[in-house]
């Protein structure tokens, strides 16, 4: 579930549509968390699908550490890719803001912990990066898991309205992330390892 204080809006007509806050949420806030009423599918439900519905799969889902194909039931689905991203996925099957994001601002995702399927060229950021690539994970998780580290602390000090989607089990972990008591568990943990060459 997508954090309530967001909407779709028409972004460009390169990139289409995308999700953005209609008020200020704050670094440390969940932007999203996965829930009961998302869809999950295995590779083999996809392969009975019809062509067209394999196409909506693969434009709307993220491929979780299992290899099963996630299809988030609300907006959340529209989270545009950026190198730049403000929000970064945990290993708690949830995503953070790891900034401040104002009010009329995207949130964004970056791709390449979504276990993407085949490598892709994304919109030019003036960033070292260009391409997302099914290892980006391997390659990139100490840069994100720094992020993450630095946006955890603040969970318990900013309005959190999608807390009551969390697991309890889940919730105590971060409480003693948190106080400094348990180490976070690395974003490597969401990488999809199948059939690919680059193995962690």
């Amino acid at each position: 579930m997508m954090h309530p204080d967001t909407e779709v809006q028409f972004i460009s007509d390169e990139i289409g549509y995308g999700v953005v806050a209609t008020k200020f949420i704050p670094k440390g806030t969940i932007t999203w968390v996965q829930d009961e009423l998302d869809q999950v599918y295995t590779p083999g439900e996809i392969d009975k699908m019809k062509e067209l519905t394999k196409q909506m799969v693969d434009k709307y889902t993220f491929r979780n550490n299992k290899g099963n194909f996630v299809m988030c039931w609300d907006i959340s689905k529209y989270v545009n890719h950026s190198f730049k991203s403000n929000c970064l996925s945990t290993a708690y099957d949830f995503e953070i803001a790891i900034r401040d994001i104002q009010a009329g601002e995207e949130l964004t995702d970056d791709y390449g912990y979504l276990n993407v399927t085949e490598a892709f060229k994304a919109k030019d950021e003036g960033t070292e990066r260009t391409t997302v690539y099914p290892d980006d994970l391997v390659n990139f998780h100490g840069e994100w898991d720094r992020k993450l580290e630095d946006a955890m602390p603040l969970i318990n000090s900013v309005d959190q309205p999608l807390m009551q989607l969390i697991e309890p089990a889940v919730k105590q972990q971060l409480d003693k992330i948190i106080m400094g008591e348990k180490q976070m568990e690395s974003i490597l943990s969401v990488y999809y390892v199948g059939d690919k060459e680059n193995h962690i």
